[in-house]
């Protein structure tokens, strides 16, 4: 599959430049995406972080008492044990808290 940037952002092999604040780059391709399941799933292709192999899956699922959206944000890599922990309350507290809280206050 090649790597296309600047395709549109739902298209499968896109990908996506993200600037960290403190000028890190990591690049990211979009693996799957499905209206229908609501659901993308994409991976690092570069970051200045130790990891390997970075899958990760975001699903949106309604919730059948009331006007609600049930999310999910998981992801799976490789890295060295003495990173494992780290990482994993990186990604948690960090990264998908942050994106969850930006969804209900957008800016």
């Amino acid at each position: 599959m090649s790597r296309r940037l600047g395709q549109p952002a739902d298209r499968i092999g896109c990908v996506r430049r993200l600037t960290l604040e403190d000028g890190a780059v990591i690049r990211e391709e979009l693996l799957a995406f499905s209206d229908e399941e609501r659901s993308c799933t994409y991976s690092i292709l570069e970051s200045p972080l130790p990891l390997e192999n970075y899958i990760s899956t975001l699903r949106l699922l309604p919730v059948t008492n009331g006007d609600r959206t049930f999310s999910q944000w998981s992801s799976e890599f490789d890295t060295a044990p003495e990173n494992e922990a780290e990482f994993c309350g990186l990604f948690a507290d960090g990264v998908y808290q942050g994106g969850f809280d930006n969804l209900k206050n957008p800016a």
